[in-house]
């Protein structure tokens, strides 16, 4: 990955990502099946986005 910059994501783009893929699984698939999936997958990729993230952001050390 030479010329490729990932960034550190915040927990909280994991967070959002883990409860809204369940929040579209057992609520909006209820209501509509298309929209379900549509939500699930788009929160499944933000889940893939931030391993990818935590896996090859750059390590960076804190000053004391």
């Amino acid at each position: 990955m030479a010329g490729i910059q990932i960034v550190p994501l915040k927990g909280s783009f994991m967070i959002t990502s883990i409860v809204g893929f369940f929040v579209s699984v057992y609520y909006v698939m209820s209501l509509s099946k298309n929209w379900g999936f549509t939500f699930a997958l788009f929160f499944g990729m933000m889940f893939i986005a931030s391993l990818i993230s935590m896996t090859y952001a750059p390590v960076t050390l804190r000053k004391k």
